[in-house]
């Protein structure tokens, strides 16, 4: 099924910081998601695996979509600003 996606709900899947979050003393300080104790890796992680976003959330219903979104976008950026450094 193709989804269509809204520039408001593209706006909201970027700016990620409303959803994401690292605190010290959850989840040793690992991405979570709106202060749940659902990293951002555990959502990959499923992803990783086969699970549907919808398969996702059906087993997790405190999450939604843009959640599952946020994730991707979190991970995409952190990509973007990791820095290779070839060993000597």
């Amino acid at each position: 099924m193709l989804r269509v996606v809204t520039n408001e709900q593209k706006d909201k899947i970027m700016r990620y910081n409303d959803i994401i979050a690292i605190q010290p003393d959850k989840r040793g300080g690992k991405p979570c998601i709106r202060g749940l104790r659902i990293t951002v890796y555990d959502v990959l992680g499923w992803l990783a695996s086969g699970m549907t976003p919808a398969e996702i959330v059906e087993d997790f219903p405190e999450l939604t979509h843009a959640d599952i979104m946020a994730c991707l976008a979190f991970a995409a950026d952190r990509e973007r600003t990791v820095t290779w450094i070839k060993a000597a």
